[in-house]
């Protein structure tokens, strides 16, 4: 069994219905008051009333001969306080969204050049630049400090025999 709210959004899904509606917005009216605007039979039209009666949307009264349909207004205020709680919590969305891109800086223009942006062609202190030997790195060239010499015997290593030409072999 489906609540009131979906039951009212169910009746208010088809467009006659809400054609319905709108005509009882004026005033109350018949069945057959109902049915003159429409091309359909009287009886779709009393089917249509029987699904918004149950939604709680109209009521049916009787006045002598005449069975006037009532617009029950207040089923109303159910669905403008459920879509009044997702507005407010929307607009609270789209208001800190404002605050922040108020309080980020503006874009720079593409046209004009920003004093603390680095131009393309012009050198900066603090990058390398690819000619220069920068003083931490090692030269291709250059013996290191910690790496072994080929000529040179290191400490820990086996004496390697010489032979007859006196090369190692």
């Amino acid at each position: 069994m489906a609540d009131q709210l979906s039951r009212v959004f169910s009746a208010l899904a088809d467009p006659t219905r809400r054609d319905i509606v709108a005509r009882l917005s004026i005033g109350d009216a018949t069945v057959g008051e109902l049915a003159a605007p429409f091309d359909v039979t009287v009886q779709a039209v009393s089917k249509h009333l029987k699904v918004l009666e149950d939604a709680g949307l109209v009521t049916r009264s009787r006045d002598a001969q005449r069975r006037p349909v009532h617009l029950e207004a207040e089923v109303f205020d159910l669905m403008t306080k459920w879509l009044e709680r997702y507005r407010r919590r929307a607009e609270a969305r789209y208001r800190r969204l404002d605050d922040v891109l108020a309080a980020m800086p503006d874009e720079p223009q593409p046209d004009e050049p920003q004093p603390d942006e680095p131009q393309p062609d012009e050198p900066q202190p603090d990058e390398p630049q690819p000619d220069e030997p920068q003083p931490d790195e090692p030269q291709p060239d250059e013996p290191q400090p910690d790496e072994p010499q080929p000529d040179e015997p290191q400490p820990d290593a086996p004496p390697v025999p010489k032979t007859q030409e006196g090369t190692p072999s």
